[in-house]
């Protein structure tokens, strides 16, 4: 798949229309390029709640665009899935819901981040309330930091060292019927490191 790699600076919850008409064109572009590349789908980070976008902002002005890309996903055939980040929005698994539902398409459904999703609650408790919505995963490990802490350090942990509880994670999956892709969003590293995390991740699907 593709992501829309400018939905951080050119967001669809932007106060400014000029900025969403480009935030807008850069998700088309994105469907498109999923598509000539043999992609299965772009991922979108919706908006951001900021000082000039509140909750409510955030989800009208996005939604609003979303839609109007919605034409275009359902001709290609490419699904826009929302991923789970901290962007102060979409921060619980039933908003998430409620938000993939409001914008009245099956073209839109979730990119389910195991490891962004520790901040804000297990993630096993996200999977039966997203159930069908869930399309792809990213796969990450996240470790709580202390209070005060660094949170961003949280995702140094490797796979199967932080606090993402894999087996109920599998075994909610299972519960939904996923079946899909699961992409490893890591730092990168040579082959050493790459067999590692494909053992890890080995691990992790047979637990």
């Amino acid at each position: 798949g593709a992501v829309d790699s400018v939905h951080w600076q050119q967001r669809l919850s932007d106060p400014n229309p000029e900025v969403r008409a480009k935030g807008l064109e850069a998700l088309q572009t994105a469907l498109k390029f999923s598509k000539a590349i043999g992609g299965t789908s772009v991922l979108l980070v919706p908006g951001r709640v900021t000082p000039d976008a509140s909750y409510e902002q955030c989800w009208e002005r996005s939604i609003a665009e979303i839609k109007k890309a919605i034409p275009l996903a359902q001709e290609l055939g490419i699904p826009i899935l929302i991923e789970n980040v901290w962007n102060d929005f979409l921060t619980d698994p039933k908003e998430t819901a409620r938000f993939i539902d409001a914008c009245e398409s099956p073209m839109v459904g979730s990119y389910f981040d195991m490891g962004n999703a520790v901040r804000y609650s297990p993630p096993h408790e996200w999977i039966p309330i997203l159930g069908q919505r869930i399309k792809k995963l990213d796969i990450k490990d996240y470790k709580r930091q202390p209070e005060g802490g660094n949170l961003g350090a949280g995702f140094s942990a490797k796979l199967l060292e932080g606090d993402v509880d894999w087996p109920r994670c599998m075994a909610e999956l299972k519960k939904i019927g996923y079946t899909g892709w699961a992409t490893a969003e890591i730092q990168s590293g040579d082959r050493t490191w790459l067999a590692d995390v494909a053992h890890r991740m080995d691990k992790i699907f047979a637990s």
